[in-house]
């Protein structure tokens, strides 16, 4: 059987947590146009680190087999 290849895209994109039961993703919209976003949306909002929707962790598992 040969190997299965992670798509690097999506391993650049999601973690795993430490019990491997949940992927995180980093939030949108904060890397270009931040003038006119307030500090605060940018601060507390943006910047949090965010787990994956359960209807697309099928999809990611898929992209990175061997996580």
């Amino acid at each position: 059987m040969p190997k299965l290849k992670t798509k690097k895209s999506a391993a650049k994109r999601f973690r795993v947590t430490g019990s491997g039961k949940k992927i995180m993703r980093r939030k949108a919209f904060k890397n270009h146009l931040l003038e006119r976003k307030s500090k605060e949306r940018i601060r507390r909002r943006l910047s949090n680190i965010a787990v994956v929707h359960e209807s697309d962790e099928p999809n990611i598992r898929l992209m990175m087999p061997y996580i």
